[in-house]
C-alpha cells in the first residue's frame, strides 16, 4: 500500500511538473509574439501564433483522438519544445518553437480532460488537481525569482534562466507518463467497489456555454493570477502608499487561490448564484477602486475562481472535446485581443471601439465564466454525493492540497527572503555634496533587441551610473503581452531603491515608473490629454531630498502623428511644473525638436530651464531643471538592450533654508577638473564604454558652471 501510494504521488507530482510547463508556454507566447509588433510599431504578421493554442480542435478527428488517447506522451513532448526554445537564437525561429511548444501542451491538457472524464475513478479530478497546482508551483517560483518564470524561453544563463533544470525536469516528467503502468481498469474495479458507476455521466453540459466558461476563466487565471503581483499593481495608486506592496502582500494571492482550489470539489456552493455575486464584487473592485480595497476584491475573485475551476473544466470534459476546446481557445484568444486593444487601440484595426475599456473586458470575461458555471451546475450537481466522497476522491483531494499548501508555503518563504531587500532603507550616493543625479530611459517593456529579457543589464547600467533618480518609460509589464511581470521589483531590491510602478495596467497606458534612493512621500498619477491618440502618462512625485522637499516628473507624451496630443500634453506638464513652489527636475519624453513650439510650452510655461539648450541632437527625451544647482550632462548609448540613450543630469540641492528662486543659471561649460571627483560622472562609459554603453553625441559629459 505504502509503495502504491508513494508511485502515486510521484505520478501527481509529475503531472503537476507538466502542468507548470502548460502556464510556462502560455505566458510566454504572449510575451514571445510581443516583440515583433513593438518593433514594427503595429500589427507585425507574426500576432498569427496565437492561434496555436487551438491544437485540441484534432481532438474532434476521432482517429487522430485514438491515437492520441493512447499515445498521451507525445502532446507532452511537443509542449517541452517551448522550454527548450530558449537554445534558439532567432526571436523569429524562438517564436515558432513557443507556438509548437503551445499547441502541444495545449492538446496535452485537452486528451487529458477527454481520456480520464471516467466517472468514480477520480482521474478527472485529479487531472484537473494537478493542472492547479501547476498554476500555483508556477506563482510560487516567480514570487521567488522576482515575478519572471526562470525557464521562460526569454531566459537564458546570462539573465537568470534555469532553462537546463526545467527541460531535464520535463523529460523526466515525461518519463513517468510514459512508463507508469496504466491504472485506468484497477480504478474502476474500485469504484465498482464502493457503488459508484464508472460509467459517463447521462447528463452532458451544454458544449457552447461550457467552451465561454473555459475561455473566461482561462484568461481571468492568466490576466490576472498568473503572478502574484498582478492585482497589487492594478490596485496601485501613488504615494503615500495605500495599497500593498508586491513584497510581501503577494503571499496573500497564491493563499487566496489556493484556498478556492481546496474547497472546488463543493460544485453544490460553488456554482451557486449567491456565490457568483461574490465573484462579481472582487471583480468590480479590482477593476473599478484602488488600494486595499481594490486589492481585497482582487483577493474575492482570485478565491472565487479557485472555486469553480473544477465544475468548469469537468463540464467541459463531458461535452464533444474538438469543437469545445476550440471555441474556448478562440473565446480566450478574442478576450487576450481585447485586453491588448484597450492600450494599443491607435495601432490596431478597430481600436475605438476599446479604447480605455478595461471595464468592458473584465465583464465579457465573467459574464463568459457564469455562463459556464450554469453550464457546470445543470450537469453535475445531480451527480451523486458518494462521487465527492468516495476514498478514492478523498484520497486525490488529500494529496493534491499537500501540494497546493506546500506551494503557497514556498511562496511565503520567497516572500520572507526577499523581504529584507524590499524594506532596506536605501542610500543616496552623494549625501556631503547634497547632490541627486537624475536620469531618464525609455526600456521597451524590459525585452532587449534580440528578445530576450533585460533587467540585468538595467540593473548593471544604473549601478554604474550612480543614478539617484530614474525614470522608466514604456514600463508596464503586468499584461499577458508582455509576460505578466514586475521587472521593476528586481531593480529596486538589488539595487536599494524605492520604487513609484506608475499608473497602474487598468489606466491603460504603456507605463512610467520611477526609482529613488530619496523618499517618496507623495505622488499623482497623471493620465494626460490624449484626445487622438495612445493615452500619455506622467509621474509627479515629492522628494525628500537631503531633507528638502523637491518635484520630480517622470512622463511619456504621445506619438509624432499626433500634434494635437503632444500639444496639450506638454501644456498641462508646463502646468503642473508652473504651479509647483518646489525645486523641480523635470525627466520626459516629450517628442518635439529643441526651441520648437512644444519645447517653449514645456520649458518656457513650466518656467523650467532646459539641461543643455546647445544640445540640438534631441527629439523624445529631455531633462529641465529649477531650483537646483546643474552641475553636468550626460548622454548613454542605449546598447543591446532598447532603441532609446540614456540621459542623465547632475544637480546641487540647495540647503533647506536657501532661496535661489531668483537664481539664473550660467551656460558656460567648464572642465571636469573644475569640480571634485565625487561630482563627476562615472569613468566606466569613457572611450568604448562597457556592455555597450558609453558616452555618445559629445563623446564625453558637459559640465557647467
Amino acid at each position: 500500500m505504502a509503495g502504491a501510494n508513494a508511485a502515486q504521488m510521484r505520478h501527481f507530482l509529475a503531472d503537476t511538473y507538466l502542468s507548470f510547463v502548460y502556464w510556462t508556454v502560455l505566458t510566454s507566447l504572449g510575451l514571445c509574439i510581443w516583440y515583433f509588433p513593438l518593433w514594427h510599431m503595429g500589427i507585425s504578421g507574426y500576432e498569427v501564433a496565437l492561434l496555436s493554442n487551438i491544437s485540441p480542435v484534432v481532438l474532434g478527428v476521432p482517429c487522430v483522438r485514438r491515437v492520441i488517447r493512447r499515445h498521451r506522451a507525445v502532446a507532452a513532448i511537443l509542449g517541452l519544445a517551448g522550454v527548450a526554445a530558449y537554445a534558439i537564437a532567432s526571436p523569429t525561429q524562438r517564436l515558432l518553437a513557443v507556438a509548437l511548444g503551445s499547441a502541444g501542451v495545449s492538446l496535452s491538457f485537452g486528451a487529458t480532460l477527454y481520456t480520464d472524464k471516467v466517472q468514480g475513478t477520480g482521474r478527472l479530478e485529479r487531472d484537473i488537481q494537478a493542472w492547479e497546482a501547476g498554476l500555483l508551483v508556477s506563482i510560487a517560483v516567480r514570487m521567488l525569482f522576482q515575478t519572471n518564470n526562470p525557464v521562460w524561453p526569454a531566459m537564458n544563463e546570462t539573465n537568470g534562466g534555469w532553462n537546463k533544470t526545467g527541460l531535464a525536469l520535463g523529460v523526466l516528467a515525461v518519463l513517468d507518463v510514459v512508463t507508469r503502468r496504466s491504472d485506468a481498469v484497477a480504478e474502476v474495479h474500485e469504484a465498482k467497489k464502493h457503488d459508484l458507476s464508472p460509467g459517463t455521466t447521462k447528463r452532458q453540459a451544454a458544449w457552447v456555454p461550457a467552451a465561454l466558461g473555459f475561455g473566461g476563466l482561462l484568461f481571468a487565471l492568466h490576466s490576472m493570477f498568473s503572478d502574484s503581483a498582478i492585482i497589487g499593481r492594478w490596485s496601485w495608486d501613488g504615494y503615500p502608499a495605500t495599497g500593498p506592496q508586491p513584497v510581501p502582500w503577494g503571499g496573500l494571492v497564491i493563499t487566496a487561490l489556493a484556498a478556492g482550489f481546496s474547497v472546488g470539489h463543493r460544485a453544490d456552493l460553488a456554482t451557486g448564484m449567491l456565490w457568483r455575486g461574490v465573484g462579481s464584487a472582487g471583480a468590480a473592485l479590482i477593476t473599478l477602486v484602488s488600494g486595499w480595497p481594490g486589492f481585497a476584491g482582487g483577493l474575492a475573485l482570485g478565491f472565487y475562481l479557485g472555486t469553480v475551476t473544477r465544475s468548469i473544466l469537468r463540464a467541459v470534459a463531458l461535452c464533444p472535446p474538438g469543437r469545445t476546446l476550440f471555441a474556448g481557445m478562440l473565446w480566450y484568444n478574442i478576450l487576450v485581443l481585447g485586453h491588448v486593444w484597450v492600450v494599443a487601440y491607435e495601432f490596431v484595426p478597430g481600436g475605438p471601439l476599446l479604447r480605455e475599456r478595461t471595464w468592458l473586458i473584465v465583464a465579457a470575461t465573467m459574464l463568459s465564466l457564469y455562463s459556464g458555471v450554469r453550464a457546470a451546475r445543470s450537469s453535475l450537481v445531480s451527480r451523486p454525493a458518494s462521487a465527492h466522497d468516495s476514498p478514492v476522491a478523498r484520497t486525490h483531494r488529500h494529496r493534491a492540497r499537500s501540494v497546493f499548501w506546500a506551494a503557497v508555503v514556498a511562496g511565503w518563504a520567497a516572500m520572507a527572503v526577499r523581504l529584507p531587500a524590499a524594506t532596506r532603507t536605501p542610500v543616496p550616493f552623494h549625501p556631503e555634496q547634497r547632490l541627486i543625479t537624475a536620469a531618464i530611459w525609455t526600456v521597451h517593456f524590459d525585452l532587449d533587441n534580440d528578445m530576450w529579457l533585460a533587467e540585468n543589464r538595467i540593473i548593471e547600467a544604473v549601478r554604474d551610473l550612480q543614478v539617484d533618480v530614474m525614470g522608466f518609460l514604456e514600463s508596464d509589464t503586468e499584461r499577458i503581452i508582455m509576460g505578466g511581470r514586475d521587472w521593476t521589483q528586481r531593480v529596486a531590491e538589488e539595487l536599494s531603491y524605492y520604487v513609484d510602478y506608475g499608473p497602474s495596467p487598468r489606466k491603460h497606458t504603456w507605463g512610467c515608473a520611477m526609482i529613488s534612493k530619496f523618499p517618496i512621500k507623495k505622488s499623482t498619477h497623471h493620465l494626460l490629454p490624449s484626445p487622438v491618440g495612445e493615452l500619455a502618462c506622467a509621474i509627479h512625485a515629492t522628494l525628500d531630498v537631503h531633507g528638502r522637499d523637491v518635484d520630480v516628473i517622470v512622463s511619456h507624451n504621445g506619438q509624432e502623428e499626433n500634434p494635437l496630443d503632444r500639444k496639450l500634453q506638454t501644456t498641462e506638464l508646463a502646468r503642473i511644473m508652473r504651479e509647483s513652489q518646489n525645486p523641480f527636475i523635470f525627466t520626459g519624453y516629450v517628442v518635439t525638436k529643441p526651441h520648437a513650439k512644444n519645447y517653449k510650452i514645456l520649458f518656457d510655461g513650466g518656467r523650467m530651464h532646459d539641461i543643455d539648450p546647445t544640445d540640438s541632437d534631441r527629439w523624445c527625451q529631455y531633462i529641465g531643471y529649477r531650483g537646483v544647482k546643474r552641475v553636468g550632462y550626460a548622454r548613454v548609448s542605449r546598447g543591446t538592450i532598447t532603441d532609446t540613450e540614456i540621459q542623465v543630469g547632475k544637480f546641487a540641492v540647495p540647503e533647506p533654508n536657501e532661496d535661489i528662486s531668483e537664481w539664473k543659471p550660467s551656460y558656460r561649460r567648464v572642465n571636469e577638473s573644475h569640480y571634485a571627483p565625487e561630482y563627476h560622472f562615472p569613468t566606466i562609459f569613457r572611450g568604448k564604454g562597457v556592455r555597450g554603453h558609453f558616452y555618445h553625441v559629445f563623446k564625453e559629459p558637459r559640465y557647467f558652471e
